[in-house]
């Protein structure tokens, strides 16, 4: 592996070296421990641009007070209806459908609706104040209304507890106890952050015997991942097996969570062999792992373990997340190999073109990597923590101030799901990979754009022929749907495209039988002209129930036939090294 890896190109900060560029080095990983690993350089520099555009546009200036004055007489007029309506009136103003925090039936009662009502205004005019300004860049806009918004968020009325009726409510009722009972849960939460331990109740999910506990057995290690083959449930199997290549940010078992919403358990039940690569979570000494490295050691090992395994080199490739961006990688210098082992290829929220990431790409410019790569140059590795204040900023008022208001003003713990107790168990991602995929991949779009190497040869997606089902999910802020929809032009196979409600982890573990769960489905034939995503969006059919029987099926029509299922344990000589899940997903 080192000697793979020392034939790289050199990192651009290892090109100049000297204490100097160190100093420079720590200087911004302590920064960055006061950031969450945010730039504030690439946030001050998108407000100097908003800031300078404004000073020179007497027009938007003019605009902004018009608005202004607008947003005022609106809500004069709101209040006075109010006072003759006796404390209540039509709303001159709703919240977003997204936006939950002035549910509460006291919210429509002064004087309450019209610190809601002056909220929301205030909220609506700095849209109008940061959008829309001419020569600002379209990437500092949006930064400047993702930042403005977060601040807003800040100051909301629903997170004072004199402001916020159902606090004040629930404080009447309860004697102040809620208050109690949220200190207890604020002390509770900050020991654990200290000490490194998960939230309260993440506990009660344990690898192995809560989630990931679908029977199986590890039969291939190295030095990067625990290939986990599935014991099979029914008398016979399809002949070609899944191999799942999940995300390495977290650990794999998102796909194989409780028994009753894990997809790995219902491809078993339906009669498939698969396999599962669990990666391991990566320490400082292995910093130089590369791009590259994870393609290797990861994908074709485990193609090669399953082809050894089975006896047969057809294999329905699945790809989550990351796992499906590599996944995507490692089909396409294959194919240019005349490497054919793909039967499939399904990709679930997974991007290869990365020129519209979403409010996930704010966070990625030059000076942001450039932290993140000295952060990663201090410690060896980039710690999922690092990253987790750009992540929560993408949802603020659901896993920032949402939970403050419910666990320490109401004093109320919400139940902890499986979900959300993997959502807790973070991974480390490497120096070297992690700046490659940053920069290679976000940054450059090299991908698409026919600049990404493998073994020192350009990749190309349209090389790949195997048929192709991906998957998008409606409101996720990590692969936007329209971002993904792009397989479908970039492709030269045949694809299936589907949307499906949900974001970016609840919308693929979406089970038979979930409440409120749809999905719409375009089938293109490789020569067949491709609608816009948009266009598509507004006609498709909306088919009301979970997408995974549609796969199913799918996955049917490109399996040859079914064979007896193998209960051996020891086919093709590998036999089991441990049993499922494996040492390397409980790793710290």
């Amino acid at each position: 592996m080192a000697a793979a890896s020392s034939q790289l190109p050199p990192l651009p900060d290892e090109e100049a070296g000297g204490i100097y560029r160190d100093a420079d080095r720590l200087s911004h990983a302590l920064l960055a421990a006061f950031t969450a690993g945010i730039s504030p350089i690439s946030l001050l520099q998108a407000w100097q641009d908003w800031l300078l555009h404004l000073s020179t546009s007497p027009g938007k200036q003019a605009e902004v007070s018009a608005k202004a004055f607008e947003k005022l007489a609106r809500l004069s007029d709101f209040l006075l209806r109010c006072g003759l309506g006796m404390g209540s009136a039509t709303p001159t103003i709703t919240p977003l459908p997204q936006d939950r925090r002035f549910q509460h039936q006291a919210w429509q009662v002064f004087p309450f609706n019209a610190l809601q009502q002056a909220f929301l205004l205030s909220q609506q005019w700095w849209h109008n104040a940061t959008s829309g300004l001419p020569g600002v860049t379209r990437r500092h806009e949006r930064l400047v209304e993702f930042y403005s918004r977060q601040i807003l968020d800040t100051v909301s009325p629903s997170n004072f507890p004199t402001l916020n009726p159902e606090v004040i409510d629930k404080t009447f009722r309860k004697t102040g106890v809620n208050f109690v009972s949220g200190a207890n849960n604020l002390v509770d939460d900050l020991f654990r952050l200290i000490d490194g331990r998960p939230p309260a109740g993440a506990e009660n999910f344990r690898p192995g015997i809560e989630v990931a506990a679908t029977p199986g057995e590890v039969i291939l290690r190295n030095e990067l991942i625990e290939l986990i083959r599935y014991a099979p449930m029914t008398e016979t199997v399809k002949q070609e097996p899944i191999l799942i290549v999940p995300a390495w940010i977290m650990k794999y078992y998102i796909l194989d969570l409780s028994p009753r919403n894990s997809l790995v358990r219902y491809l078993v039940q339906n009669g498939y062999t698969v396999f599962c690569i669990s990666w391991r979570n990566p320490g400082g000494d292995q910093a130089d792992l590369s791009l590259d490295d994870y393609r290797r050691l990861g994908v074709l090992a485990a193609m090669d373990a399953v082809e050894k395994a089975m006896g047969s080199g057809r294999i329905h490739g699945v790809g989550y997340c990351l796992g499906g961006t590599l996944l995507s990688i490692a089909a396409s210098a294959m194919a240019r190999d005349g490497d054919h082992r793909f039967a499939s290829l399904s990709l679930f929220a997974a991007q290869v073109d990365f020129e519209e990431p979403g409010e996930l790409g704010l966070f990625i410019d030059e000076s942001q990597i450039t932290l993140l790569e000295d952060v990663m140059w201090a410690e060896g590795t980039l710690d999922q923590r690092r990253m987790a204040g750009a992540f929560q900023m993408l949802r603020s008022q659901d896993l920032i101030w949402s939970h403050i208001v419910h666990e320490y003003l109401l004093g109320e713990r919400a139940p902890m799901t499986d979900l959300m107790a993997w959502n807790a168990d973070s991974t480390r991602m490497p120096y070297r990979m992690q700046s490659q995929y940053l920069r290679q991949l976000y940054l450059n779009n090299d991908l698409v754009e026919g600049r990404f190497c493998v073994e020192g040869r350009p990749v190309h997606l349209e090389d790949v022929r195997a048929p192709v089902f991906a998957v998008g999910t409606e409101t996720d802020h990590v692969a936007p749907w329209r971002s993904v929809f792009k397989l479908t032009y970039l492709l030269d196979t045949d694809i299936d495209f589907v949307l499906t409600t949900g974001g970016h982890n609840a919308g693929i573990v979406s089970e038979p039988g979930h409440s409120g769960r749809s999905y719409r489905r375009l089938s293109c034939r490789h020569a067949d002209i491709r609608p816009s995503a948009d266009e598509w969006a507004k006609t498709a059919t909306v088919t009301y129930g979970s997408w995974w029987p549609a796969w199913v099926e799918w996955l049917a029509c490109h399996t040859s036939r079914e064979v007896a299922a193998d209960r051996s344990g020891a086919s093709g000589g590998l036999r089991a090294i441990c049993a499922a899940p494996g040492m390397y997903v409980i790793e710290r």
